[in-house]
């Protein structure tokens, strides 16, 4: 299910002459005097300097990489989809969503930010009451790559609080704001017992568009899948998340039909544990 990725570099040979010319493996050959192997040194050191920073910001940056961690992005379970939810509890639509997983007996995980908890606690309770998952988004949604370590602990450590506080639950999982990720990241989430979950479907429901944009990108979505939607909106307190749930009103009974099971990550886990090989 989960995968890594390996770095490695070129073999970059240096051979002269008596008369100083050059051939390097990545193609700058036959320098002619001293002044140009300065040069072409220099512009392979940019070249590592760039290639370095691909490399980070693919590890930063992609939801698939596993530069930086590993992390979760499908369920492992052939007949099983989880649903997960970023942002909220978000006042404006996280009710009426509750009761339309309940009417499908969907559980879903809700990947909550910690200011918002603390300003609709009663929300995130009730989501816990109806059997979802609560998951980590840090306290106030940064960037993750830009935080230092002591503030990226900061930031879990207050959303696990304000869950703590709202629900009595503790915190399993984790889903970095926009899903960007920093080095360290991994080891302090795991620090704290959780693991950092991604997707490999995304709805591209974060700003208001016609529902049918959400029914479509939804469209491929099969057992296996961890689908990221939102019910919140992080810039503003009462976001716009109607088209949201139109097209979960489209696909549950869709996707119920054709026997597909809604799980929460805590069910995933569990249900995975259960048939692991001893």
């Amino acid at each position: 299910m989960h995968g890594s990725k390996s770095l490695g570099g070129a073999d970059l040979s240096l051979h002269t002459t008596e008369t100083y010319d050059v051939s390097f493996a990545v193609g700058v050959s036959a320098c002619e005097n001293w002044e140009d192997v300065t040069n072409a040194l220099v512009w392979m050191a940019g070249g590592g300097v760039c290639a370095a920073a691909g490399v980070y910001a693919y590890g930063a940056a992609a939801h698939a990489s596993q530069v930086f961690g590993r992390t979760i992005r499908e369920t492992g379970i052939s007949d099983a989809v989880a649903l997960t939810f970023d942002d909220g509890p978000n006042p404006a639509i996280t009710p009426a969503l509750l009761d339309l997983l309940e009417q499908y007996g969907a559980k879903a995980t809700f990947f909550v930010i910690g200011s918002r908890v603390r300003a609709f606690p009663d929300l995130a309770s009730e989501a816990v009451k109806r059997g979802h998952t609560m998951g980590n988004h840090t306290e106030t949604h940064p960037r993750l790559t830009l935080c230092s370590p002591q503030r990226t602990r900061e930031e879990l450590g207050r959303c696990d609080e304000a869950i703590g506080e709202a629900t009595g639950v503790s915190v399993r999982w984790m889903r970095p704001p926009y899903g960007y990720r920093s080095p360290w990241l991994d080891g302090i989430a795991r620090e704290r017992g959780e693991e950092i979950v991604m997707w490999n479907v995304v709805a591209r429901d974060w700003a208001t568009q016609d529902t049918q944009n959400i029914i479509q990108r939804l469209r491929g979505t099969r057992g296996g899948d961890i689908v990221l939607l939102h019910d919140g909106n992080h810039r503003v307190f009462k976001g716009e998340r109607r088209h949201v749930l139109r097209a979960l009103e489209y696909w549950l009974p869709r996707w119920k039909d054709s026997g597909i099971r809604f799980l929460s990550m805590d069910q995933v886990q569990a249900s995975s544990e259960a048939n692991a090989i001893p």
